[in-house]
């Protein structure tokens, strides 16, 4: 199992030299991936018609490709993964060619997850539909791997039409991984027909077994071995007494089918971008000793 990190969006804060110093860390510690979380807007709940939700427009976030651009000049071996990127609210267009760029420029180091979202007033702000946006993304999925696997492109389809146009540069390996979030029963469907991962929701690792079932059903009926599609958990990592029971539920998750997993140490009581280095430094010691 492949173990990674979440990028601790909402408690780094906008300082560049925290942002270089966690992702240097994460990389010098021996994670496999860096994973960011994504929202382009955050809403007043004191808004006409109110807003509820788990982040509003105090919450920070940092941009995940504009991120990745950085990260990507700053370290060598760490993969870069949104977990998720909301498809559905961007032109499909420039998310291949922001994708393709992150892709060159880490040296073939993306991976992109992707989701239909919760938030409508981002897809208002961004001029997308919010009630169609389960049937889009099957399309976006679709032209973003024609995009990076030729130079010229033909597209017609519901909602996309492209005429011999395309991206320059291609990125490094024609076909960025493409994974996708949710547990819906649409959803776990279209993971096993299309996506290359999935990012589950669960809380524990004993409730894997059961929508995994579905996705892997899917895929056999796409003609897909659903070996070929990953699956990451996550466990959360605060103080020291929290890490021996993050190791043992990151055991678990492995057992019970996971490819891969991220540590993530928000809301955990982190104060600085020092404190969520320490916790995940933490782990990945008690990690490497427990594989010993």
């Amino acid at each position: 199992m492949r173990v990674g990190v979440v990028f601790p969006q909402t408690e780094i804060g906008a300082a560049p030299e925290g942002v270089r110093d966690y992702a240097r860390a994460a990389e010098a510690a021996g994670y496999d991936h860096l994973l960011v979380y994504d929202h382009v807007l955050g809403a007043d709940p004191n808004r006409p018609g109110g807003f509820r939700g788990p982040y509003n427009h105090e919450t920070l976030f940092h941009e995940p490709m504009v991120l990745f651009g950085y990260l990507a000049g700053i370290t060598e071996r760490l993969e870069l993964v949104t977990g998720i990127l909301i498809l559905p609210q961007r032109q499909t267009a420039l998310v291949a060619k922001q994708a393709a760029e992150v892709d060159v420029l880490s040296g073939g180091r993306l991976r992109l997850g992707v989701g239909v979202g919760w938030n409508a007033v981002e897809y208002e702000a961004l001029g997308e539909s919010f009630t169609n946006r389960g049937r889009r993304v099957e399309e976006q999925v679709a032209l973003l791997r024609e995009f990076w696997s030729k130079p010229i492109v033909s597209f017609e389809g519901r909602y996309h039409r492209i005429v011999k146009a395309g991206i320059n540069p291609l990125p490094v390996r024609r076909q960025i991984p493409i994974w996708m979030g949710g547990m819906s029963e649409p959803v776990l469907e279209r993971l096993g027909r299309l996506a290359d991962g999935w990012f589950p929701q669960y809380r524990e690792p004993g409730e894997l077994a059961a929508g995994l079932a579905k996705v892997h059903e899917a895929a056999r009926a796409a003609g897909r071995s659903p070996d070929d599609i990953g699956v990451e958990s996550r466990v959360s990592v605060g103080d020291a007494a929290s890490v021996a029971p993050a190791v043992e539920q990151a055991k678990q998750w492995e057992q019970a089918g996971a490819t891969h997993l991220s540590v993530n140490t928000m809301n955990q009581g982190h104060t600085t971008p020092a404190d969520h280095i320490a916790a995940i430094e933490r782990f990945r010691r008690a990690w490497d000793d427990s594989s010993r």
